[in-house]
């Protein structure tokens, strides 16, 4: 058996032992996408292209958008552009009339072009990423899986980490015998305290040897500077897991950015694939430290393997096969030029919003602390039924729909997200509506 048709069968596909047929067309080969957008002009920036709203327009003329509120909450999932989602469509239909036949024969190799155009976009090897159904599932497996704690080892994870990925961090309490402690991130926050609030914690506990680190938290959008933060936690033998959930994607970075061995990463959130599509990273050499799942092997070498790491099940086939065409949108608007179009959205309503008498904006003026998301609530109001009703009254009385946050230290808030497709007028009603919220 020629090693191509052993790596096929170990891998649970039945492509190298069936013949094709000539209608068994390759979907992931089929999903070039054309160009959809007007040429940037010339000598244009990042920075300069943001306030262009003739090209801004036209990417938003890409998505169908709601008119039944001001969608101010852009951050739980993003939207598909209209050709992703009649490609992904199409494979829905495809895969729904080939059925098995598709799924044994031709989904093997689809999905493995799916994780290397992943892999490309990430700026890693297809070795160092397995695809996941979403950030969540990434980092359980590798904060559940990291195997190098011993008991009175310490695990650190901060306020501004997602609800979840702290309930698995305590978990490790149960299942390595590790201590766990948490951190508070300052509030106001600068690049300089965030990363002293970190130092300190590391000099406080020197048994620690794993920390979470949210590169874009979804709490107030604040943008950990994780690279400092690792290089300082590697020079004391401290591992990081970083959830960049909401970092990859509207941030001008790849993986190796963060200076991390592990990451979770959401595709489904700012690249515009459909829902449950993700990745897990872990570094080339880092493999053996991450358990396999539920004691998953596959061939020989299992244990080089980092598809051994998850197992999904039966997956939603058409999300994968949409995930190339995703990224090729996403490379035709450039991640710099949605960074900074974000980023102006952002700015538009966070610094009018200052201004206004009983708002408190949580966000930061520091351009290297700042995302697509912000968060507000009135002042003195930290409750999390302060912020519900809040949410409610913009909805209601305004049509503008922004949702609570609360696990900050500090109290809840509501977080703002535009996306690119977000006109500034949506921004500017609601700076209108937060002058009479204050008022009263």
């Amino acid at each position: 058996m020629n090693p191509q048709r052993r790596a096929l069968l170990r891998a649970g596909s039945l492509a190298a032992a069936l013949p094709l047929t000539a209608g068994a067309a390759s979907a992931a080969a089929a999903s070039a996408l054309p160009v959809l957008l007007p040429a940037v002009p010339a000598g244009s920036t990042p920075e300069t292209l943001a306030s262009n709203q003739a090209y801004w327009q036209a990417v938003a003329a890409q998505y169908d958008t709601t008119d039944a509120v001001v969608q101010l909450d852009n951050a739980f999932w993003g939207s598909m552009a209209r050709p992703v989602l009649r490609h992904y469509e199409q494979q829905l239909t495809m895969v729904n009339r080939d059925n098995a036949w598709y799924a044994r024969m031709r989904f093997p190799a689809d999905f493995e072009a799916a994780r290397a155009a992943a892999a490309r976009a990430l700026g890693v090897g297809i070795d160092e990423i397995v695809l996941t159904r979403g950030a969540t599932e990434a980092l359980q497996v590798l904060i559940a899986g990291y195997n190098r704690l011993q008991p009175g080892d310490a695990v650190l994870y901060a306020d501004i980490d997602y609800d979840n990925m702290i309930t698995v961090t305590r978990w490790l309490q149960q299942r390595r015998g590790a201590k766990v402690v948490s951190i508070a991130m300052p509030e106001p926050f600068t690049h300089d305290n965030v990363i002293a609030a970190y130092v300190a914690a590391m000099e406080r506990h020197p048994q620690l040897k794993l920390m979470l680190l949210t590169h874009v938290n979804h709490r107030n959008g604040m943008v950990l500077p994780v690279a400092e933060i690792s290089r300082l936690a590697r020079a004391r033998g401290i591992d990081v897991i970083v959830d960049t959930a909401h970092g990859f994607g509207q941030l001008d970075m790849t993986i190796p950015d963060l200076q991390a061995d592990f990451a979770g990463i959401n595709l489904h959130k700012w690249i515009g694939a459909p829902v449950g599509v993700g990745a897990a990273y872990i570094k080339r050499g880092r493999l053996a430290d991450i358990d396999p799942y539920m004691g998953e092997a596959r061939g020989e070498k299992a244990g080089d393997d980092i598809r051994t790491r998850v197992h999904t099940g039966t997956v939603n086939f058409a999300a994968y096969l949409s995930l190339p065409m995703a990224l090729d949108l996403h490379a035709q608007i450039g991640v710099a030029n949605k960074q900074a179009r974000l980023r102006l959205l952002r700015n538009r309503w966070v610094e009018a919003a200052r201004g206004i008498d009983g708002i408190e904006v949580l966000a930061s003026s520091d351009s290297r602390l700042t995302s697509a998301i912000a968060s507000f609530r009135l002042k003195g109001k930290t409750s999390v039924a302060d912020n519900f009703s809040l949410s409610k009254k913009l909805v209601q009385q305004h049509g503008i729909f922004a949702v609570p946050r609360d696990g900050l230290a500090s109290g809840a808030c509501v977080r703002v997200t535009p996306g690119i497709f977000t006109p500034e007028a949506h921004l500017d009603k609601l700076v209108d509506a937060l002058r009479q919220v204050a008022r009263g």
